[in-house]
């Protein structure tokens, strides 16, 4: 038989109508012929939903007696004998009553789904486990009983019942939820309109996630690389310009037109090095988009078009933002702009948004990383004036007679064209050539290279001189524009480096990653050594590439003071980049040493909470062990002496009382000794497969009798644990348990197992812990209420922890149902099928 399927109904708050629904759907299933019965389903004197009870079968429920009250819980044992189809289970995170079947109602519906029963049962999103801060910090109540998450995911279906806020206050006002009695008190508290807004907008958010994680689950399955339109995700295509803000706020009014709408901003950077964009306008931005609830992005590409189609498409969007060009209408004859590539490129699956803004056609620098250095396409166009240009206009001019000043004023305009395209190599060029061509063409002699006239010769050499002047003008303008440009580039980027500690990049991570980010890099990576002869290791590193193991294997390497250097492999950098990249090493050593501190100052807190335990356990030696031995003293020398006839009562008391203080001291002096192991690093488990039936009673043999309750099923899978390590744990859970339980009350010890885990919950009706003292109690020498200093030095539950922890467990406080408190000790399970595993029928037994 397999796996039953499980149905839930989820709502955002009692009285949504979750029960309802769930009885509705169990009449249309009666309708088409199926066994349906309801195991439990409480109807809390609602009339309508009492009313849907009707004509359904209903199981009996089980009796519990719990401090004199009686109490019904879902009969699991009844349900699997009837073996219906499908079997109505409310409120999933209910806890049962102690001495039930199970602790908790999920673990009964996993019973059911296990014997192949389809469940259908409700929840509340506020039960979530994981929502439970969230729930308290919105409500104001913590909320006791919870289900796991992993429980209500792996359900087969959810079905979200909803309802508006104000028609729920309504109805709560109508006593449809509730008694009139609390219905005052019901609607000025956790039914005010905010809570109940915002806990529906954790119902939908929630389950859209878990839509999203089914479509996502079946597009792999199915191999679908398609964008499907199902969420609106908006990726925004900024330039560290002006303009990105406004198109930031346009795709997060685009966002929220959409249901569950997400904003992606994305900045491409070239490969080549240092780029244009402003660090400072990109902090912004990425500040700006995170507020609006969206992330921010950055991707190395030397094709930006295609760069940002790519990352789209990754991310399943389906809509991109961009701004219209910044550019001149003269600049389009190099190409049609991003904007107009990428809306050409994106094809019918993804929508492009290209928006005005005030920048609009008013220019766009160069690339910085480029400079305003002369592009090849320029130093061609350069050449060809110099060299085509010269021979082009002596062929003109052999046509006609302007006079030697006018052919000199020509050529020399061909020099200054080429100077100002293609620099101070092709303006000599043509200022030579040009010289020739005159003093061939254009000089008497004609077609000779003499000069018959001096004066000619005059002309022709200043004719040189300006050329060579305009041409060195021209070149060096450029390469001071070159400087200013990097500088202020390398400013904007030491200006970002400086502020990244104001943003939160102090890991090395962060700074190794910006460093390859700035300089598009394959891979990053800190290395260090000890000394000029020890070995190089990486103290951090990122990238997809292999990291390097010294400096100097990698394409670049900048040292950092004597045994510390920073290498990037991907391309070589030229010597101009060095200088930057200079601070981002020492920034990256200066993360290095602050982490390192960092760690020291944990260790020192380390330490001083050493001293601090110590400190307390010399005053817990100084009392709690003085006192068990001052009795025992006292006792045994009234014993020896002969001055009292003892009779037989009182040499048996003090007999008893001697045994009574050597226990004490035997109990005391081995939780000391196990907490200076746990404090010293020294407890190594032995970990082995085991019964926990074997265990378990052995560690009860330091409680009275008839004052524990077993229920540890044999056919629970084995744990994987230390025997000795696991025995002193629940030995001192029971121990604690008992001594602060009523004297009629039983400590009830019960194991089940759930997923890869097999839990032991040590139950106890005694006064309970409130929950901000929950984490307290599992302190060293902690003693919660006022127990006597006789109690113990507060070590017993440290200890528990301690050892759950070194078994690679967990050990938690939770509240007891009615009252008390029960302590859950999470172990690792052994041999576990996949899926949840079918709870055993317990046998219960008295120690």
């Amino acid at each position: 038989m397999g796996r039953g399927k499980l149905r839930i109904y989820l709502g955002a708050a009692p009285g949504v109508g979750k029960t309802y629904a769930m009885l509705s759907e169990a009449h249309r299933r009666i309708e088409r012929g199926t066994d349906c019965v309801v195991a439990f389903v409480e109807h809390h004197d609602r009339p309508r939903t009492e009313v849907m009870l009707h004509g359904l079968e209903q199981m009996t429920r089980k009796e519990l007696v719990h401090r004199g009250a009686v109490f019904t819980e879902m009969d699991v044992d009844a349900v699997l004998r009837r073996a219906p189809a499908v079997a109505l289970v409310d409120e999933l995170a209910h806890t049962n009553i102690p001495g039930s079947r199970n602790a908790k109602r999920w673990q009964d519906v996993e019973e059911l789904l296990a014997a192949g029963i389809d469940v259908v049962s409700t929840v509340n999103i506020q039960h979530l486990e994981s929502l439970g801060d969230v729930v308290e910090s919105i409500t104001g109540v913590r909320q006791r009983e919870t289900v796991p998450d992993e429980v209500v995911r792996r359900a087969d279906q959810i079905e979200l019942v909803d309802m508006s806020p104000q028609a729920l206050r309504r109805r709560m006002a109508h006593g449809n939820i509730y008694k009139p009695d609390k219905v005052d008190a019901a609607l000025s508290n956790y039914f005010r309109p905010g809570n109940l807004t915002a806990l529906r907008e954790l119902a939908l958010l929630w389950v859209a996630d878990r839509v999203d994680e089914y479509l996502n689950e079946y597009r792999r399955r199915h191999r679908v690389s398609t964008i499907w339109g199902s969420r609106e995700r908006i990726v925004v295509g900024v330039t560290g310009g002006p303009e990105g803000r406004t198109l930031i706020r346009r795709a997060a009014r685009l966002a929220e037109k959409g249901a569950g709408g997400e904003v992606l901003a994305v900045y491409i950077s070239r490969s080549d090095g240092l780029t244009s964009a402003s660090p400072k306008e990109l902090a912004v931005q990425r500040t700006l988009v995170e507020e609006l609830g969206g992330t921010f992005h950055h991707v190395v590409g030397d094709d930006i078009p295609a760069a940002l189609l790519d990352f789209a498409r990754g991310v399943n969007a389906t809509q991109i933002v961009l701004g219209s060009s910044r550019r001149k209408a003269w600049q389009y004859v190099f190409g049609p702009g991003v904007g107009a590539t990428v809306a050409r490129e994106s094809g019918p699956d993804l929508d492009v948004h290209i928006v005005t803004h005030e920048e609009v056609a008013k220019g766009r620098g160069l690339p910085v990383g480029r400079g305003a250095r002369l592009g090849r396409t320029r130093i061609i166009a350069g050449w060809l004036v110099g060299i085509v240009g010269p021979a082009v206009l002596a062929v003109l001019l052999n046509t006609v007679d302007l006079g030697l000043a006018n052919d000199m004023l020509l050529f020399l305009s061909l020099t200054v064209a080429a100077a100002l395209l293609g620099g101070l190599y092709p303006a000599l060029a043509s200022a030579a050539f040009g010289s020739l061509l005159l003093n061939y063409y254009y000089t008497p002699p004609l077609h000779r290279l003499t000069i018959a006239d001096p004066k000619n010769i005059v002309a022709i050499a200043i004719f040189v001189g300006v050329a060579v002047s305009v041409a060195s003008v021209v070149d060096l303008a450029a390469r001071r524009t070159h400087q200013a440009a990097r500088l202020r580039a390398e400013s904007e980027i030491l200006s970002f480096l400086a502020g990244s500690v104001l943003r939160g990049e102090t890991g090395l991570q962060d700074i190794l990653e910006r460093v390859r980010e700035t300089f598009g890099m394959e891979s990053a990576a800190l290395l260090e050594r000890t000394s000029d002869v020890d070995p190089w290791t990486c103290a951090g590193s990122v990238g997809p590439g292999t990291a390097v193991e010294r400096p100097e294997d990698a394409d670049v390497d900048v040292p950092v003071g004597d045994h510390m250097a920073l290498a990037l492999s991907g391309r070589v950098l030229p010597a101009s980049d060095r200088r930057v990249l200079a601070a981002f090493a020492a920034q990256a050593a200066v993360v290095l040493d602050r982490q390192r501190l960092q760690q020291e100052a944990e260790q020192a807190r380390g330490l001083a909470e050493g001293n601090r335990i110590r400190t307390a356990l010399l005053a817990a030696v100084s009392h709690d062990l003085r006192t068990p031995l001052a009795g025992i003293k006292a006792s045994v020398t009234s014993l020896r002496s002969d001055d009292v006839e003892w009779s037989e009562e009182d040499r048996a008391e003090l007999l008893a009382a001697i045994e009574d203080g050597a226990d004490r001291l035997d109990h005391l002096v081995g939780n000391l000794l196990d907490m200076s192991r746990l404090q010293t690093g020294t407890v190594t488990p032995l970990i082995r497969a085991i019964d926990l039936d074997e265990v378990v009673p052995m560690a009860l043999g330091g409680v009275p009798e008839d004052s524990v309750e077993l229920d540890v099923p044999e056919t629970l899978p084995m744990v994987a644990v230390d025997a000795g390590l696991l025995e002193r744990t629940v030995a001192n859970l029971v121990e604690n348990a008992v001594k602060y339980s009523p004297r009629e009350s039983h400590v009830l010890v019960s194991a089940s197992a759930l997923a890869d885990r097999v839990e032991v919950r040590v139950v106890d009706q005694g006064p309970g812990v409130p929950d901000e003292a929950k984490d307290r109690i599992f302190e060293p020498f902690q003693r919660y209420g006022d127990a006597p200093r006789g109690a113990g030095v507060g070590l017993g539950l440290a200890v528990a922890r301690g050892f759950a922890e070194a078994m690679g467990g967990t050990l938690n406080a939770e509240d007891t149902p009615g009252g008390g408190l029960t302590m859950v000790l999470s172990l690792r399970g052994v041999g576990i099928p996949e899926g949840p595993a079918r709870i055993a029928e317990p046998e219960r037994q008295t120690t």
